[in-house]
């Protein structure tokens, strides 16, 4: 067992929930970081009343990662299809994908169908454990709650939690929007598959989506800022025990290739997930 790869991988994730969880769920640095934003004159979150902000932040902010898993989601229904199709028992099919230039598409399909298929499986992941924790902890936001104006307690996630069933119909701890930036990391663990050495990259690019993400709900009211970095937490362990299903911990801790060096072909790397 390589120690450090599980210390790096779980060790600094575990380690930053216990850091949150003393500095904010246990102090009350997330409210006065909101009263900060809010404007007691109006009882409001100026920024929750812009409606071009919440189409940006909110609305049009949902594109990447939705598109990113309905292609994800598309490549996974494609890659089935080239070895159904099977040129060498049907040769003139073949030919007329070939003519037609679908025949690329779906081979580069099948050769990475391991890789849709995580990834499809990884957005599901993270999305079941959101909602799992939403609706087991049962947290109204804080433009719900008396402090802000609103009818609901402020309570904390901890002292709401409940394994077997769900506590209540409070839905914003952790993050969901958050949440969504935040499971572009899938993308990391397909690179670092590949030893590719833009694997970083995609590594912080998608910790700063989801930190976006989760801020623009903070300066509307909508979430505390700890609920961002829970919602990092958790669908970090979860794309990372979703891709060590995948993959396995020998070709994810490989070490990123450099400029002169080339990632093995696909077909090297794994055999395709139907004949496993």
């Amino acid at each position: 067992m390589n120690t450090r790869f599980y210390a790096y991988n779980f060790g600094i994730p575990l380690a930053c929930a216990a850091l949150v969880f003393l500095m904010f769920d246990m102090t009350k640095i997330d409210i006065a970081f909101s009263n900060l934003l809010f404007d007691p004159l109006t009882q409001t979150f100026p920024l929750d009343k812009i409606h071009f902000f919440e189409k940006l932040t909110h609305k049009w902010a949902r594109i990447i990662p939705n598109w990113t898993a309905e292609i994800a989601l598309i490549g996974a229904m494609l890659s089935v299809v080239w070895p159904l199709v099977n040129p060498q028992k049907r040769p003139r099919l073949g030919a007329f994908l070939e003519r037609s230039k679908v025949a690329p598409l779906l081979r580069f399909a099948a050769d990475h169908r391991r890789d849709f298929f995580f990834v499809v499986v990884a957005f599901a992941v993270c999305t079941g454990v959101i909602h799992f924790l939403k609706a087991h902890t049962s947290v109204y936001c804080p433009i719900e709650t008396t402090l802000y104006g609103g009818k609901m307690a402020h309570v904390e996630w901890y002292n709401n939690f409940q394994l077997f069933h769900e506590a209540g119909e409070g839905r914003c701890w952790p993050g969901g929007h958050a949440s969504g930036g935040f499971t572009m990391l899938a993308l990391y663990f397909v690179a670092r598959r590949y030893q590719w050495r833009f694997s970083s990259a995609i590594l912080w690019g998608s910790l700063l989506l989801g930190f976006v993400y989760g801020t623009t709900r903070v300066l509307q009211g909508w979430h505390y800022m700890s609920h961002t970095f829970w919602a990092g937490i958790f669908v970090w362990l979860a794309c990372l025990l979703t891709a060590l299903a995948f993959y396995g911990r020998a070709r994810l801790e490989l070490p990123v290739l450099q400029k002169h060096q080339r990632p093995e072909p696909a077909s090297t790397l794994a055999t395709p997930l139907s004949n496993e």
